[in-house]
């Protein structure tokens, strides 16, 4: 049995362990909300960087094997610093505006994500490789991870505020929307209303779960002996908000 790590700066990092489940259901995993400070997206990437470790080091007394940095914001400004500082394995977030770019219709990619994600080196890397093939249009999403944070789902009040960042890339011409954050997936049934029917949204959680496997594989640690498996949620903040949307999933 693999035990596994789990850590955001919130609760939106449940869209992720949520895909991981499917792939791997039979593990232990420990899903920590850094939700008294969140949201991590305009947070200095040295202040990331230290809430990283102190995650870690209480994952790692728990027995975690590998652990899934499940924010795009975290992967960008701590995973190289923590991959530095720690023997075991972590996966993060990959921009994945590879399969938006190679699927969109129109040549225009639209990618919603924070401040931090849009700004970080990874993101910035992959959108090179991509930027003189189609034309990659951004928004922060500027109000989602409250949303979500507050359960806030499907309100008027939400559609006005997910309308504001998603529209102008519809607007622009996206036909292929890259969700940024692990929060924006618990808002893609609005986004979906929002948007006209074709338009297609990619949520990079299930291609985390293929990699964690495939690391656990390499790493050598067994899977797959605990039948159904196991969460331990932990958070720095309220548990209430974490339980329900995990009651969700």
């Amino acid at each position: 049995m693999a035990v596994v790590g789990v850590f955001d700066s919130g609760s939106g990092g449940l869209s992720v362990l949520r895909e991981i489940r499917k792939t791997l259901p039979d593990e232990r995993y420990i899903y920590f909300a850094d939700n008294a400070f969140c949201p991590y997206g305009e947070k200095a990437p040295s202040f990331i960087v230290e809430r990283g470790k102190a995650i870690t080091d209480l994952l790692l007394s728990k027995g975690a094997q590998a652990i899934v940095v499940a924010c795009n914001t975290a992967t960008a400004a701590a995973i190289a610093e923590l991959r530095a500082s720690y023997s075991i394995p972590f996966v993060g977030m990959e921009p994945a505006v590879k399969p938006a770019a190679l699927g969109t219709r129109s040549g225009v990619v639209g990618v919603l994500a924070t401040a931090g994600t849009l700004k970080g080196s990874k993101y910035l890397k992959t959108r090179g490789l991509y930027e003189d093939e189609v034309r990659i249009a951004e928004r922060v999403g500027k109000g989602f991870v409250e949303l979500v944070e507050s359960l806030d789902l499907d309100s008027p009040h939400a559609r006005e505020v997910v309308s504001a960042s998603l529209q102008p890339l519809l607007d622009e011409g996206a036909d292929t929307i890259v969700l940024g954050c692990t929060h924006y997936p618990f808002l893609l049934p609005l986004m979906k209303r929002i948007a006209p029917e074709g338009i297609r949204f990619i949520d990079p959680a299930p291609a985390v779960a293929r990699r964690l496997a495939d690391v656990l594989r390499m790493e050598g640690v067994p899977t797959g002996e605990f039948p159904g498996g196991s969460v331990e949620l932990l958070s720095s903040g309220s548990f209430e908000v974490l339980n329900k949307l995990y009651l969700s999933i």
